[in-house]
């Protein structure tokens, strides 16, 4: 099915998924809202873009010590701190987002000097139709082998997740793309049907198919048009890199990029999406123009 696939690897947004103890405590407002009590050292203040990445600790009952990008909702509050401070904060989630707000200074630690992240790269891998990946025999979360050339013209929307990721605009996010894109699809009159999703864990120790299969049933997914991915761990990898995702273990969690691709039916790169967010609609609109190519 997959003639070519040319993966262009462009800037993502990173998400850097690391160490404060902390106690969640209830709250009644928002969509099944929850707000945990943390604290961290802050590693970098982004108030263009609403948020800060802190080295936090365990968070009790919600996710382990990591390194993580946050958003807050009023950038002011990032205005007299500084790169290597001590904060304590509190985390709000809610099924839909995340922020953190009342951020208070409690100290302050010597920054270490980190190694700068590889440059990003505009450079095109091609995976021919003989590409022996092409082939490869994943594993979905009934646990059969599963390969991209089971799915001759078919378009394809594939993305890289790990079912341990905690903020609901990662992976979760990635992940209600997918499910809000096959009921949009499932309700068009005349809708193609050529069409499947495939999310790719690169947690292959802790993601075995059946934790993907239970984390695919909160999704209500349709097994038909949606399969849950794992597999070797090099040959994940490889099929990252050719992906332009990026992913590197911490602790429990990975860091690591957004990436989602659209291969139309004749298994040619339609586009690729370099960030994370909302893509639903953006991905109908990709696969109805993919589904419409043969695969002869």
């Amino acid at each position: 099915m997959l003639a070519a696939l040319f993966v262009i690897s462009l800037l993502s947004l990173t998400v850097s998924c690391r160490k404060v103890t902390v106690e969640s405590v209830p709250t009644s407002s928002g969509k099944n809202a929850q707000t945990f009590l943390a604290t961290g050292v802050i590693k970098e203040l982004r108030p263009a873009d609403k948020s800060i990445v802190i080295n936090h600790d365990a968070i009790t009952n919600y996710m382990a010590a990591m390194t993580m990008t946050f958003s807050v909702r009023n950038p002011k509050q990032l205005s007299s701190l500084s790169v290597g401070d001590q904060i304590a904060f509190e985390l709000h989630v809610t099924d839909d987002e995340s922020w953190i707000a009342k951020i208070t200074k409690t100290g302050r630690v010597e920054a270490i000097a980190e190694t700068p992240a590889a440059a990003p790269t505009n450079a095109v891998v091609c995976l021919t139709n003989t590409h022996p990946l092409l082939d490869y025999k994943f594993t979905n979360e009934f646990g059969q082998p599963v390969s991209f050339n089971d799915f001759k013209g078919r378009t394809v929307a594939f993305t890289f997740f790990f079912t341990r990721c905690p903020l609901p605009e990662y992976c979760p996010r990635l992940m209600k793309n997918f499910l809000q894109a096959s009921e949009k699809l499932r309700s068009l009159p005349d809708a193609p049907t050529n069409w499947h999703f495939l999310a790719i864990s690169f947690d292959t120790t802790f993601d075995t198919p059946a934790v993907l299969r239970n984390y695919a049933q909160r999704y209500q997914y349709d097994s038909n048009h949606w399969s849950f991915l794992t597999g070797a761990p090099d040959k994940i990898a490889e099929l990252a890199t050719a992906s332009g995702v990026t992913y590197t273990p911490d602790g429990a969690s990975f860091n690591h990029n957004f990436r989602t691709l659209v291969l139309d039916a004749a298994g040619q790169l339609q586009i690729s999406f370099p960030i994370g967010g909302d893509l639903s609609e953006m991905l109908v609109t990709e696969i109805l123009k993919a589904a419409r190519v043969s695969n002869h």
